[in-house]
């Protein structure tokens, strides 16, 4: 690799795995390990099931993905394959969940997967899977079980992020930023990563104390108000799933997240970044809100994708999610946009249309869908981060006694108010 030799390179891979495993997943003896991954991560992933071995893992599973193999589907199968998921794929997640296993995804699409193929196609297609995999997304949502997601680098993912290098260095200098957000290049990354997830439960404490009942979003393009649901709870980092067992959801991460009243969200917001949509691009777009729900948009690339996400279901059109980040944050001051969403929304704010994580609510995980509802959540089939952060992002948390103060200011957190 340019810059780093193989010696190096061989053992920040090492090092990566071991850090997956320890604070990611956190892995436990006796326990068994689904890993999805790409192709091109072979080297990677089979560092990661040594490791998982060596740390006392009863079962290893991988499952190889290959987007050309995926792509094949959309090019040439029967029609009625798009409204087609298999029920035992779904059944095995399930019991994984369900058996106290863990997942790790090696997660990163190729943001021009599905260049020429009919989006409907792909629209029905991830909807039939959302549907027949219902019960295992339940599991995420509530962290019944440890999973995370990670990234590594692909040639066609490589290309698009540093397209502005010669071909023969992209995927070098991906790995390198990918140590790099992952504190993979400190002397000790369990440990730099132990003292990020405590200044993250500072400030996720912090903003619990406040108990805001509302956010004022401003910035060029967006004028949005986002009441919060009562009894909300500011979550980021680590949390512990239902079998005791602490674990990071996304790596990198630099998010402290909550959830939005429902029927509680107002005025317009434009997306500051482009939205990789499994393979489909939508960017320069901007959502308009009455009483929480989409009422119109518009985008100046993939509208059409973004119409399909907000007619999956009658719920996609309502917020599940909103997400505070600094613009001076490790990730962000990269200024690249990486097209993948697990880092892009680490870079900067960001809300999400669909399903809300119960977990953001108190006592979240023991309601049903319609308790939920009625307390304020979104329940969808999707759950679609997009970024709304940038340098000139202002925000104004209202407390219920009418208070009004600065949040964030010039896109960072406003100094003082959270301690």
């Amino acid at each position: 690799m340019s810059g780093i030799d193989n010696l190096e390179f061989d053992n920040m891979l090492e090092k990566y795995a071991e850090l997956v495993l320890r604070v990611g997943v956190n892995i436990q003896p006796g326990q068994v390990l689904f890993i999805e991954s790409p192709l091109e991560t072979v080297e990677l992933t089979r560092k990661i099931v040594r490791r998982a071995y060596q740390a006392g893992a009863k079962y290893v599973q991988v499952q190889w993905d290959d987007e050309q193999v995926t792509r094949a589907r959309f090019q040439h199968a029967p029609d009625e394959s798009f409204d087609y998921y298999p029920q035992w794929t779904a059944k095995m997640m399930e019991q994984l969940a369900e058996g106290g296993g863990a997942l790790l995804n090696i997660k990163v699409p190729d943001p021009d997967l599905y260049n020429g193929i009919d989006g409907k196609k792909v629209s029905r297609a991830n909807k039939a899977a959302s549907l027949a995999r219902q019960t295992f997304q339940r599991y995420v949502r509530n962290s019944d079980f440890s999973w995370c997601l990670v990234k590594a680098p692909t040639k066609a993912w490589a290309s698009k992020v540093f397209a502005d290098l010669p071909e023969d260095e992209r995927v070098d200098a991906m790995w390198q930023t990918i140590f790099k957000m992952n504190r993979v290049d400190t002397p000790d990354p369990v440990a730099s990563w132990k003292e990020h997830l405590d200044v993250l439960l500072a400030k996720r404490n912090a903003l619990n104390a406040k108990n805001y009942k509302s956010l004022h979003f401003k910035a060029p393009g967006t004028d949005l108000v986002v009441e919060l649901a009562e009894n909300h709870r500011w979550l980021g980092g680590g949390k512990n799933n239902s079998f005791g067992v602490y674990f990071v959801a996304n790596m990198p991460t630099e998010e402290v997240y909550t959830m939005p009243k429902r029927t509680g969200v107002n005025g317009t917001v434009r997306s500051t970044m482009p939205l990789n949509l499994n393979g489909r691009l939508v960017d320069g777009f901007s959502l308009t809100f009455k009483d929480g729900k989409v009422v119109s948009f518009k985008a100046e690339v993939g509208a059409e994708h973004l119409a399909a996400l907000l007619d999956t279901d009658e719920n996609a059109r309502y917020l599940g999610e909103v997400a505070l980040v600094p613009y001076h944050s490790p990730i962000s001051d990269l200024r690249r946009i990486f097209y993948n969403t697990g880092i892009d929304e680490n870079a900067s704010c960001h809300l999400a249309l669909g399903s809300a994580y119960p977990t953001n609510l108190e006592n979240g995980t023991t309601y049903s869908k319609e308790e939920l509802i009625a307390r304020g959540a979104n329940v969808s089939l999707v759950h679609t981060d997009f970024m709304l952060g940038s340098a000139d992002m202002d925000i104004d948390g209202e407390r219920y006694d009418g208070t009004v103060e600065a949040v964030f200011r010039n896109g960072d957190w406003a100094p003082g108010t959270l301690g």
